[in-house]
């Protein structure tokens, strides 16, 4: 049986997702309007796709109704029942059912397996291999040890990255580096927990479920990947110091420990992550 909240219990809710969206977001917006690009946090924005408006819609998740809420009533995907606001979940899987099958069949896969720690971040460097002549993905900033160090670190370390929307961004120099040859065909066998970048997707599967997902998971899930972004900006290849982010420095021993700390500490959020996304999916799928 849905649980019904009443305006006095949902729109507290409500207003504690906005102001904690607002205050994720802030700098972001800022920055937006000046025309000033972060190296880091852009990419919460831009390779993912949500924007802050709509991360700012607050969804109580399915199973939820919401009396006199009129407005969430008319957003897609929603419904309406003797005054209260619900998420037609009969409506989404006719649109989306495809997509919660393959979110739930990869979040379980994963955590089916071992994380694999150790890769030390060099996918950031791969994608900057060989590039003396340009291509640089984030021009503005110094490479720290400069071009011919950089590749050094990539030829002197074994390049094995598993995710293939990191694999695809590698120079086409440093494609062959890799001991594996990730596709989007083989994501779901190839996903494994000690992945930054599949730690930072949690984010966007729960938004592409939107608005069976609760908000909360959702926001528990930018924070983590906001958290996981700055590591692998840390660890890349850049000098991103005036920023305030102080290099992991992966080519020495202490930088490798630190990280891999940091990996195995990320890894086992994320998974408490994954088996939240899970239950919501097997909530609406049928049985």
């Amino acid at each position: 049986m849905a649980q019904v909240l009443s305006p006095a219990q949902w729109q507290p809710l409500q207003q504690a997702h906005q102001t904690r969206v607002d205050q994720a977001t802030s700098m972001h917006r800022r920055r937006r309007a000046d025309g000033r690009p972060h190296p880091v946090e852009d990419f919460l924005f831009t390779y993912y796709s949500h924007r802050p408006a709509a991360l700012r819609r607050w969804h109580p998740g399915a199973g939820v109704r919401l009396a006199e809420a009129p407005s969430h009533a008319d957003w897609r995907f929603y419904a309406d029942a003797d005054g209260a606001a619900y998420v037609d979940v009969g409506a989404f899987l006719a649109a989306r059912s495809d997509t919660v099958v393959f979110v739930r069949d990869l979040l379980h896969a994963t955590l089916a397996r071992p994380a694999h720690l150790g890769c030390f971040g060099l996918h950031e460097w791969a994608m900057v291999y060989d590039t003396q002549q340009g291509g640089v993905r984030h021009s503005d900033w110094p490479l720290r040890l400069g071009h011919d160090g950089t590749d050094d670190v990539v030829r002197s370390h074994t390049v094995k990255c598993s995710h293939f929307d990191a694999f695809r961004f590698f120079t086409e120099s440093a494609r062959p580096l890799n001991t594996v040859a990730p596709t989007r065909d083989t994501q779901v066998a190839m996903e494994q927990p000690g992945c930054l970048h599949g730690g930072m997707d949690v984010y966007k599967w729960c938004y592409k479920l939107t608005p069976i997902v609760p908000s909360d998971l959702t926001m528990d899930a930018f924070d983590l990947a906001r958290e996981i972004r700055g590591l692998d900006m840390r660890a890349a290849p850049y000098d991103l110091r005036e920023l305030g982010y102080e290099p992991i420095r992966i080519e020495t021993a202490q930088g490798k420990a630190e990280y891999v700390r940091r990996q195995r500490e990320f890894s086992q959020r994320a998974n408490t992550l994954r088996r939240r996304l899970i239950d919501v999916c097997d909530q609406i799928l049928p049985r």
